[in-house]
């Protein structure tokens, strides 16, 4: 049996020292590096799991077909055997009807087919439970993956996470199937063998066929052990080179905008380069380690076929014996031959979920306290108090901000890039703990309540939307995915969607495109508006949402804002202090300090911050008006008649 190698380079998402271990708490506990009992250890609860008697009861059937297969496996050697006594004419004590070399032969064969039979008759079994154990862990990832904080995933590379995640559950597949399916019943089927050969041949036989498995595995082991480090260095490649396509696709207008093609291509191909180079390592090692298995594999067998001859020779066997040594030694080199192939199996699959099993052992930064309770009758009244925090000890980001918003008010957050206003928001959202102080909703600090109450209280409409690449239904639909068709239109409506949306070929099934790419980016923050809409919290929040809008559709996207916020806490982060201007208070944060704060009025008439950063704005404006007014009056000669006002020639 040839083994073969099972990986390939994939352009599609943190070691065998670590699994999962099913319990209540769905838990993940680490393993020492190799250690596949450890692993097994974690796996059996998903194989073996106590809530599902069907998937035990499958368990024990696949097992029970395996015993057979292997009881038939050693058996046929013997029809073989007889076989050829009968056509020799020599006398082997069966019974009449049975001596006749047909069949004999047909025995023969039908006990290959029944062996075959039972073992595909296991692996039907057996196939419901090892794609329940896969499902399992994978969702378990999954899930883990949306528990980890924002500072995990903004550190993330999706190509390569994805990857991670697609190579781990196929490694799962493998260890499940090969080590509890394949694994124990090879030892079990060696040593049925070994008993036959001692009952049939002597002890000789059995030192002759123990000193070829034994160093049959040992160089097995050795080589495959180096191996790993192969294809650990090919598994890193792959991932690199994979993180870099999805980056570069992701990033496919950018490409284009700086004709860098053939840059992104040269990135690629260095680390396909590095990846061909472990491939080839790897198709490289398995013929030598085919080739030791094959020297190691004959010398036994020639070995034990000599004292045979000898024997025959002597008169001490027949040629049914001589037959039946050869026979029993072919039939050890198939699982022997599986053995090699199940440790590497195993070893790759260990190799394959390590980076898998290392996302698992990642902590959940942000955690619900044991005794955390929904938040109780949500009002939306919110307070910073003396809240402080940094993503880095040495960075502080605020530093001491406290106000208070009550319910159904408004408030407003401006100030220079970098002053922390979006911080703000992530904080109310508990995508971080604060460092010092407190921000509570309705005088409950949301560290004292469930994450997941906190969310559904919130609603944002944040600066740069991203879509799912679905419909514009399934888009809306995200704010409360129970919600019906007409409530969908209804919010649609609201945010002055509507009619964009149905004068569509497919209304609202049309398809968004990845990250919303086909939609404009006045529609995508209406699509964003009404998702908003429709989940209706009680607290809003507007991250900038039309800074990234030219005036004309900021002014329509602004009306339907101040629609959705009629009656609701609304928290605006601005870079346009014009949006802003009847927020019931403005807070002006400069370097993580709260530095002015109060109405429109007032803030202009301090004179301060506030007001220098109106006068910037209102002559960035006016600058903006007189060029349009330009461009109306084709006072410069150059924009033709009856083109829109906003066109700038090129």
């Amino acid at each position: 049996m040839t083994d073969q190698t099972t990986s390939a380079p994939q352009t599609t998402a943190s070691s065998g020292e670590s699994g999962p271990k099913s319990n209540p708490s769905n838990k993940v506990v680490s393993a020492d590096e190799g250690d596949t009992l450890s692993t097994l250890r974690n796996l059996w609860p998903y194989i073996w799991p106590s809530d599902r008697p069907d998937l035990k009861k499958r368990v024990l059937l696949a097992v029970f077909a395996l015993i057979i297969a292997k009881f038939i496996t050693v058996l046929s050697p013997y029809f073989f055997a007889w076989a050829t006594d009968a056509l020799a004419g020599e006398e082997n004590g069966l019974p009449a009807f049975l001596v006749a070399p047909v069949m004999l032969v047909l025995a023969y064969n039908a006990a290959r087919i029944f062996a075959v039979a039972f073992n595909q008759l296991r692996d039907a079994l057996f196939a419901r439970v090892g794609q329940h154990a896969v499902r399992q862990l994978a969702n378990l990832t999954f899930r883990h993956l949306h528990q980890l904080s924002l500072r995990f995933h903004l550190a993330r590379r999706t190509g390569g996470l994805s990857r991670v995640i697609e190579r781990g559950v196929k490694g799962i597949e493998s260890i499940v199937r090969f080590t509890i399916l394949n694994g124990v019943p090879t030892i079990f089927e060696f040593a049925i063998m070994a008993a036959v050969i001692w009952y049939q041949f002597g002890f000789s036989y059995v030192i002759i066929v123990a000193v070829m498995i034994a160093a049959y595995v040992w160089f097995t082991i050795k080589t495959s052990n180096w191996r790993i480090g192969i294809r650990r260095e090919m598994n890193d490649s792959d991932t690199d080179a994979n993180s870099k396509a999805i980056d570069s696709l992701l990033n496919f207008e950018t490409v284009k905008y700086f004709g860098n093609e053939k840059m992104e291509a040269a990135r690629f191909d260095v680390s396909m380069q590095k990846y061909e180079k472990a491939a080839t390592k790897t198709w490289t090692s398995l013929a030598w380690l085919n080739l030791g298995q094959s020297v190691i594999l004959g010398i036994g067998m020639a070995a034990c076929m000599a004292l045979s001859a000898r024997a025959v020779m002597a008169g001490e066997q027949n040629i049914g014996d001589f037959v039946l040594i050869n026979a029993l030694l072919m039939q050890i080199s198939i699982p022997l031959n599986f053995i090699g192939f199940l440790y590497r199996e195993i070893r790759q699959g260990l190799a394959d979920i390590e980076s898998m099993f290392d996302l698992l052992l990642v902590p959940a930064e942000i955690k619900d306290k044991p005794d955390a309770a929904p938040l109780k009758a949500v009002e939306g009244a919110i307070r910073f108090k003396d809240v402080r925090f940094h993503y880095d000890a040495d960075r502080p980001i605020l530093k001491g901000i406290d106000f208070e918003v009550p319910a159904g008010k408004s408030i407003a957050i401006v100030g220079p890039s970098g002053a922390g206003k979006s911080t703000i928001s992530r904080l109310l959202f508990r995508f971080y703990d604060v460092s010092g102080g407190a921000v509570e909703i309705d005088g409950q600090d949301v560290r004292d309540v469930t994450q997941e109450s906190v969310r559904l209280a919130i609603g944002m409409v944040p600066q740069d939307t991203v879509l799912f690449n679905d419909t514009i239904a399934y888009n809306i639909r995200y704010g409360r995915p129970d919600a019906t068709d007409e409530e969908v239109r209804e919010a649609a409506r609201m945010a002055q969607i509507q009619d964009f949306i149905e004068n569509l070929p497919q209304g609202y099934q049309s398809e968004v495109g990845e990250r919303g790419l086909k939609l404009s980016g006045g529609e995508k923050q209406r699509v964003a508006i009404a998702r908003t809409i429709l989940k209706a919290p009680p607290i809003l929040i507007l991250d900038e949402a039309t800074s990234a809008l030219d005036t004309h559709t900021e002014r329509e996207i602004q009306s339907a804002l101040d629609q959705v916020s009629k009656n609701r806490t609304t928290l605006v982060i601005a870079h346009r202090l014009s949006t802003v201007v009847n927020a019931d208070q403005i807070i002006v944060l400069e370097a993580g300090q709260i530095a002015e704060r109060g109405t429109h009025l007032e803030l202009l008439d301090k004179n301060g911050l506030y007001a220098s950063m109106w006068a910037r704005q209102r002559e960035a404006d006016e600058a903006e008006e007189r060029l349009r007014a330009a461009r109306e009056n084709d006072e410069f000669g150059i924009v033709t008649r009856g083109q829109p006002a906003d066109f700038v020639p090129s």
